[in-house]
């Protein structure tokens, strides 16, 4: 791969990772909850959900997706109603107090696979990006040179972009845990987060493949 052709690429890898979107919300939200290390685990599924992705896209499957209503609609509605049954977990996700006034979520903590899976779940159910790799790769990628080659860059940048703005998120978030330390400011977190992460999933059911 040409070094201009990857760099291009890189720009438009920031660009993608740093558009807000369901990974962002789920990175943020964790943060608040658990703090950046334990988000990580997070950050990892999103990455094998992203990684999924990118390769399905390479290989052209996302091509036939795009072309396939029922396979389009398949993927589309399973991503819309995870984002909503998601969104709707952290709406009423009960808050109660703890000594000295801090407050935790009722529910027991996501254990780090857990974590993962939400991770993976959240990106890989996504269709707009399927569509969205199936329509950016092709412009990166050299037909004169080795196809898994240049996909395995391609997939290292997309990674390294995404672990390093996903972590930013997580660690902005991390740092007004001070000032959502009592039970109606979690509670407002909860909804913030749920309700972002539902209208996505509603935001989902529009979503056409002609976009």
């Amino acid at each position: 791969m040409d070094l201009h052709v990857w760099l291009a690429f890189l720009v438009a890898s920031c660009v993608i990772a740093v558009s807000p979107g369901s990974g962002a919300v789920l990175s943020m939200s964790h943060g608040l909850s658990y703090g950046v290390r334990r988000t990580t685990a997070t950050i990892v599924g999103l990455q094998l959900g992203l990684a999924v992705i990118l390769l399905v896209a390479g290989l052209g499957v996302g091509a036939v997706l795009t072309a396939s209503a029922s396979a389009f609609l398949v993927v589309k509605v399973v991503g819309a109603c995870y984002l909503l049954w998601l969104g709707w977990r952290q709406w009423r996700a009960p808050v109660a107090k703890i000594e000295g006034g801090a407050t935790q979520a009722a529910e027991p903590d996501l254990t780090a696979p857990q974590r993962v899976l939400r991770g993976f779940l959240t990106n890989v159910t996504n269709p707009k990006g399927i569509v969205f790799m199936a329509a950016v790769l092709p412009q990166f990628i050299q037909p004169t040179r080795p196809l898994w080659l240049q996909l395995l860059v391609l997939l290292a940048t997309t990674v390294m972009v995404d672990v390093t703005v996903m972590h930013g998120y997580a660690w902005l978030a991390a740092r007004l845990q001070g000032m959502l330390r009592s039970v109606r400011a979690r509670r407002a977190q909860n909804r913030v987060f749920g309700g972002v992460l539902m209208a996505m999933g509603a935001m989902l059911f529009l979503f056409k493949r002609s976009a």
